[in-house]
């Protein structure tokens, strides 16, 4: 699928382009029959370019034999919609307050609009596609997420209809994979009488990746990983040097739901978790198939 954009790479010998790929090919051993929870977001979302690249991507993953699982965000175009109908979004301790209105705001932008350009575009990279939300399958099941003060444990913050999950039911993703489809997933769950909950996306992608004992978790952000106080990347991070970074405020606001559960996935059996900076065409199989780093492996031990 060539776009407007595409680099020549006519200088390339055909020999070296054999040379490349062969390069891939112990990637393509090592992670064979593997799941990988692809949360995706920020740039590669919304530039067009880098959405056909990202496309493409999870297309080449499946077609040699990975199993790709996207869980998509959608913070941009949620605000977009709410400033249409004149609603203002409202943050506490960097997640969405989420009143009745705003939460279908949230449901027909995600499971509407945004998941379905994700299928079309897996679709039109050759791939096949399914789109999901908690409901389906019995996916996603949530409450009502309790969020205590961080300077006062005794206050708690009411977030409307923000969840937390309770359970995740992976069989209709299962069923899916097997049968040669990519599950694109929007981040709600339902309560016990029904009602929705708009879910933190990484969260979703961390919790998920837990459940169905995926090899990596990949989170796409707009940053180039995680970044000391003097803004350089550290490629390789521990659990221990993470809670250090969390005690000393360089992990902060938008970071911290993101490291979090990236960090419990970690502890809880996903052989590696990379935070990758989609703002680079093809990011990801530059990490799945190359030695290079482009962004932050985050290990358990």
């Amino acid at each position: 699928m060539s776009h407007p954009t595409d680099p020549d790479l006519s200088h390339i010998t055909p020999r070296d382009q054999a040379e490349i790929l062969a390069q891939a090919l112990p990637y393509i051993r090592k992670y064979h029959g593997k799941t990988l929870v692809i949360k995706y977001g920020g740039n590669a979302m919304t530039d067009p370019a880098l959405q056909a690249d990202f496309a493409e991507d999870v297309v080449l993953l499946k077609l040699v034999g990975m199993n790709p699982i996207v869980v998509h965000g959608g913070g941009p175009q949620i605000d977009d919609a709410l400033a249409k109908i004149g609603k203002k979004g409202t943050f506490i301790q960097g997640m969405r307050v989420t009143d009745e209105e705003t939460m279908e705001v949230v449901e027909w932008v995600l499971a509407g609009e945004v998941q379905q350009d994700i299928v079309g575009l897996i679709n039109a990279a050759g791939g096949k596609a399914v789109g999901l939300t908690g409901r389906d399958g019995g996916l996603i099941r949530a409450r009502q997420m309790k969020m205590l003060d961080k300077d006062d444990p005794s206050k708690e913050h009411d977030l409307g209809q923000v969840g937390e999950i309770t359970a995740i039911d992976p069989s209709v993703v299962k069923a899916l994979q097997d049968d040669q489809f990519i599950p694109v997933i929007s981040p709600i769950g339902f309560g016990e009488r029904n009602e929705s909950y708009n879910i933190n996306a990484d969260l979703v992608a961390a919790k998920l990746a837990t459940v169905l004992k995926a090899e990596k978790l990949m989170l796409l952000t707009n940053t180039p990983g995680v970044l000391n106080k003097a803004g350089e990347l550290l490629t390789d991070l521990s659990a221990r040097e993470i809670d250090e970074l969390f005690a000393d405020g360089t992990i902060s606001g938008g970071m911290l739901p993101k490291i979090s559960g990236a960090l419990d996935a970690a502890k809880s059996g996903v052989n590696a978790v990379h935070i990758i900076d989609g703002r680079v065409p093809h990011a990801l199989l530059l990490e799945i198939l190359t030695d290079q780093a482009y962004g932050t492996m985050i290990r358990s031990h």
